[in-house]
């Protein structure tokens, strides 16, 4: 009766010993014949390129491996930065390229992006690298605005306005001369003269009208 009883205090007792030294692992076992993926260089520095400008390089690499090559994925550091890889297997011995694309717009100095490849290969992740320095596109004088002046001329666009002023008009006037009485007889006006005045301030000419030359009256002669 006593050995009933002892038999599970023992196997709980070996149970709790096994669950304290955790799980047994199983040591992984490499596959010779799993694809390797082989690439001439990793890094790849374009040199300087101008703000704006893209540079493309191909990374070549070969499936060194006894299986065929899979390239599960392939992603940018960023959205600047597009990978463009084989979607097909590659066959043991075969090669490949993966086309990586940098988008400098907006960039500046220096960059170092990259492209992490996941595949079936015995490396299983790998990164590729795009170096650079990016500096500033030169402006275009043809582009530029010039600065308006507070002179005769005003800068629009490039091209300069000037004010010309408005030339004088001339206008004329005529007055009349009034009709003069000597001695009671009433002599014709005089002919109108024109007088010029002009909006440039000229001192007004001035008309003198001259009365004719008056008779003497008659003498009469009183009887004494």
């Amino acid at each position: 009766m006593k050995k009933l009883l002892l038999l599970p205090v023992m196997l709980l007792g070996a149970f709790t010993a096994a669950t304290a030294q955790g799980p047994v692992t199983t040591p992984t076992v490499d596959n010779p014949n799993a694809p390797e993926m082989k690439f001439e260089v990793l890094d790849h520095n374009f040199g300087t390129i101008k703000q704006g400008d893209a540079a493309t390089y191909e990374f070549k690499f070969k499936n060194s491996g006894k299986e065929p090559l899979i390239i599960t994925s392939a992603s940018g550091s960023c959205g600047c930065t597009v990978p463009d890889w084989p979607k097909d297997p590659i066959r043991p011995g075969g090669s490949g390229t993966i086309k990586v694309t940098f988008n400098s717009a907006g960039k500046m100095g220096a960059q170092d992006k990259t492209v992490t490849l996941i595949s079936n290969a015995k490396e299983g992740t790998l990164v590729l690298h795009m170096k650079g320095t990016v500096e500033a596109k030169p402006v275009d004088p043809a582009q530029t605005v010039p600065t308006g002046s507070t002179g005769t001329g005003t800068a629009t666009g490039g091209k300069e306005t000037k004010t010309v002023p408005a030339t004088t008009a001339t206008t004329k006037e005529t007055k009349a001369v009034p009709a003069t009485s000597t001695g009671g007889k009433t002599s014709p006006a005089t002919s109108p003269k024109a007088a010029t005045t002009t909006s440039t301030k000229e001192s007004p000419k001035t008309v003198t009208a001259t009365p004719p030359a008056t008779k003497e009256a008659p003498k009469t002669s009183t009887p004494k």
